[in-house]
């Protein structure tokens, strides 16, 4: 379909008289060469002077009242631009500027938009219409402006057309959000709709409920006033009056509706709070003349003046009351003000601004800093002629403080990130293609691209060392932590004690309720090794049971004994199955108790055993008086049992153990049994483990036994795997964390008694069953007459041995008459004892056995 182009011949935008159409220098405040072309649209002069012809003709006229803060906006352009080309943000690459006068006019502002929208690199300056502006190439990439939202609306709408990135600095409007009417229309600062909103919230918080509100007949103020109104309504807010000035100082009507305003602000005298909605020229005139009338109230002031340097140096300001305000965000401005100070190294000759501010600043050279904004005012109300000189150079260089003072931090961080965010859009489309060429890519591509890559679900904005907030790195949500949405500014906590999330997590997830379960192959491994203990423990009771009257059965101290014995075994076995499942109450109280009063009979019953077998083998006449005296087989059990029952009652008592959800793990929750007092549980495995080392040395002593009686020698085997046991599980039980921590106890559990259980009965077993033939009575005596035979020997050496190192050796006449003591000694443990023995060897007994009490056995 062939495309219908029209070709509309631009017009020569001078001061003077039409001419020829060719480049309107004289409309152009600023310009700088390079690559890409920035376009720039400043309200530098406060108004354009009305045309006096008639009739009126379609010309520009001349602007007059040169405004320093926004001469210093165009100054931050300049320089952020300045900055990227000395960087390397877009290395090789070269932004220059086009910055135009708006003269505070809308169609000022329009003209200077269609120079942007013209063809790139034409001659005649023409706009093409067509129906599709895909591959058009105009003269800018990009616009920076307008400031206030009237004139950025009609500006936006003719970008509309070619989709050209226009990004707004101060235009808070909240229509420009609007993407159906202004789609490439961007901006660094928030809608009036959140101003508004935190106003009325402050007004009601401050028990204000009867106010009056000025604003200008524009869209902005007409915006702003319906906003506020809804706003007011929702915070039982009242408006007693609702003021409206022009929008533009070109109407002569301003001074006297001033005038009115302010009247009608005295005649409603119960009125204290005035929101004010203005240009910072109607603040500026309004509050002059409020202070010729001493009007005081409390002003609360939009973003649009509340930090302005023209209205705060207003002389007697503080006269009219209070001023509440709220601004733009605020950045480090610190280079730009370095650029300030050398802003006399600027090149000047593309650059009016610079000249007509070095003009005014000449006329204005004996005026205080403090009067100096107001004097280059007034003075370029007049038509003036520049005339450069090495005066007004160096008077130029010298107020460079002055500009310092006067910036407004809000504005130029604004128009920074402004130039920055196109700054790093381009440099994304300049990634894959050569930027030098103009026709590298189009305007309409720029609104696709961001000064940085969007953010997915699972990052979060990191700002990188840019004071730009549009600039930022993306970086993974760390664990436990979500983000649900692209571009958000940090990550959302989960909550740690029901939900975790991994690295770059989108949602949180619940955690799993973790405890050693039964069906866990360790704790199959586990119940398997404590049911085979169980079965050992009735295997070895079946075998007792059928041998109750061989020797082996009785030296074992009886069948009560090894019952008790066994039945302690049976319970510590049993007692692992209370650390697998899910933990209770119930469980967690049973299973250290039983464990510990089980142990501790277990130990007892072996002490006991330990004790008979020193006594009955004791030599030292001393020391078996001492052995039969502390020889109580039930008290000393009961005795032994019944103090870790107080300790296990008393812990049960005042610190049970209990059910605790252990929430410190990052993807699991721990179901265990927190032990309610370590010093609790401590004391019942310590109290355990004094009574397996007094039976550890009792067993020590009489490890030299027959070799078919040497019970003590397994006893003291099996202590040593015990306290083996238990040392190693005091380490591992303290470092070892999650579900596994009970299993580390029953381990140890079974080591010891598993190790008990083999040492005590498994050799007594392998005698009834394997060695029948010395599981006799006789074969028994046998064994120790031969053992006595040897020791009284020994003895017999031993005093000789000593009477000899005396000096008083005498020989010692072991008759068979037995007058000697100890021989009838001897014949009484004989006659006790070995009665049977007697009866076959009457006469060789009498003559060797020695004194020796082993009635107990």
């Amino acid at each position: 379909m062939a495309l219908l182009i029209i070709r509309i011949t631009c017009f020569m935008i001078i001061l003077a008289t039409s001419q020829p159409c060719q480049t309107p220098d004289d409309f152009v405040a600023a310009t700088s060469p390079g690559h890409i072309i920035i376009g720039g649209l400043f309200a530098i002069h406060e108004k354009m002077l009305s045309s006096e012809d008639y009739p009126r003709r379609p010309q520009i006229q001349k602007c007059v009242g040169f405004e320093i803060s926004v001469f210093l906006q165009t100054l931050a352009m300049i320089h952020s631009i300045e900055t990227i080309n000395n960087s390397t943000l877009l290395s090789g690459v070269k932004l220059g500027y086009e910055i135009y006068d708006t003269c505070t006019e809308v169609t000022v502002a329009m003209a200077a938009t269609l120079r942007f929208l013209s063809k790139f690199n034409c001659s005649k300056e023409t706009v093409e219409f067509k129906c599709d502006y895909s591959s058009y190439m105009p003269r800018v990439k990009a616009v920076i402006g307008s400031g206030y939202s009237e004139i950025t609306m009609a500006v936006s709408r003719m970008l509309n057309l070619q989709l050209m990135p226009q990004v707004g600095y101060e235009s808070t409007a909240e229509i420009l959000s609007d993407k159906i009417r202004f789609p490439s229309f961007l901006r660094t600062v928030p809608s009036d709709f959140h101003q508004i909103k935190a106003m009325a919230h402050l007004i009601q918080k401050s028990g204000w409920n009867w106010i009056g509100i000025i604003t200008t007949d524009d869209d902005y103020g007409r915006l702003a006033l319906n906003t506020f109104i809804i706003q007011a309504e929702a915070n039982n807010v009242c408006i007693a009056f609702k003021e409206v000035l022009p929008a533009f100082l070109s109407d002569n009507t301003i001074e006297v509706r001033i005038n009115q305003i302010l009247e009608k602000i005295i005649l409603e005298a119960q009125v204290n709070v005035i929101v004010v909605f203005l240009r910072q020229f109607h603040v500026f005139d309004l509050f002059n003349k409020a202070i010729e009338m001493n009007i005081n109230k409390m002003w609360i002031a939009s973003d649009n003046w509340s930090t302005a340097t023209k209205i705060t140096t207003i002389p007697n300001v503080k006269n009219i009351g209070k001023v509440v305000g709220f601004t733009f965000r605020r950045g480090n401005i610190s280079s730009f003000h370095s650029f300030l100070q050398n802003l006399h190294l600027l090149p000047s000759d593309s650059n009016k601004l610079l000249h007509e501010y070095a003009m005014h600043l000449s006329a204005c050279t004996y005026v205080k800093d403090t009067d100096l904004s107001q004097c280059i005012f007034n003075h370029s109300q007049r038509t003036l002629v520049y005339k450069a000189n090495t005066a007004i150079e160096r008077n130029f260089f010298m107020r460079n403080d002055f500009l310092r003072d006067y910036a407004e931090p809000g504005l130029i961080h604004s128009i920074q990130l402004a130039v920055f965010a196109l700054g790093y859009a381009i440099r994304d489309l300049c990634q894959a293609r050569d930027c030098q060429k103009p026709n590298a890519f189009q305007p309409w591509e720029q609104i696709q691209s961001k000064c940085s890559k969007e953010c997915s679900p699972g990052q979060m904005k990191k700002t990188t060392r840019s004071q730009h907030i549009c600039c930022y790195e993306c970086e993974n949500c760390p664990e436990n932590h979500y983000s649900n949405q692209t571009d958000m500014p940090h990550c959302l906590l989960c909550n740690n004690e029901t939900h975790w999330a991994p690295v770059r997590s989108t949602m949180c997830f619940e955690k799993e309720v973790e405890y050693l379960i039964w069906n866990d192959s360790l704790a199959i491994l586990l119940l398997i090794l404590s049911l085979l203990g169980i079965i050992f423990v009735l295997v070895v009771g079946i075998i007792f049971t059928r041998n109750l009257n061989t020797p082996v059965v009785k030296s074992s101290g009886g069948l009560r004994i090894c019952y008790v014995i066994l039945l302690c075994h049976f319970l510590n076995f049993a007692s692992t199955s209370f650390f697998i499942g899910e933990p209770q109450d119930f469980t967690c109280k049973t299973r250290q108790t039983l464990f510990g009063v089980s142990f501790t009979l277990c130990i007892s019953c072996i002490l006991t055993k330990s004790l008979k077998i020193l006594l009955a083998f004791s030599f030292d006449p001393k020391l078996q008086k001492f052995l039969k005296f502390l020889y109580k087989p039930i008290l000393i059990i009961f005795t032994c049992t019944g103090i870790q029952v107080v300790i296990c009652t008393l812990w049960l008592i005042f610190a049970a153990p209990t059910v605790e959800v252990n929430v410190s793990l990052p993807r699991v929750i721990i179901l265990e049994c927190e032990e309610g007092s370590i010093l609790a549980f401590g004391t019942m495995l310590g109290y355990i483990a004094i009574l397996a080392f007094i039976c550890f040395i009792f067993a020590f002593k009489g490890r030299k036994l027959p070799e078919n009686y040497n019970e003590a020698k397994f006893i003291t085997f099996g202590m040593l795997i015990y306290f083996i046991a238990w040392i190693t599980f005091i380490p591992i039980y303290a470092t070892t964390f999650g579900k596994y921590v009970p299993a580390v106890e029953i381990i140890v559990i079974l080591i010891s008694n598993y190790g008990i259980l083999c040492c005590t009965f498994f050799p007594k077993c392998y005698v009834i069953i394997c060695k029948q033939d010395i599981n006799t009575k006789s074969a028994f005596l046998k064994m120790i007459y031969s053992y006595s035979s040897h020791s009284v020997s020994s003895i017999a050496v031993s005093h000789a041995s000593l009477d000899s190192m005396n000096g008083n050796v005498t020989m010692t006449n072991l008759s068979s008459s037995g007058k000697s003591a100890t021989w009838q000694k001897s014949k009484d443990l004989q006659a006790q004892v070995f009665a049977h023995t007697r009866r076959e060897n009457t006469t060789s007994v009498s003559k060797t056995l020695p004194r020796k009490r082993i009635s107990s056995i």
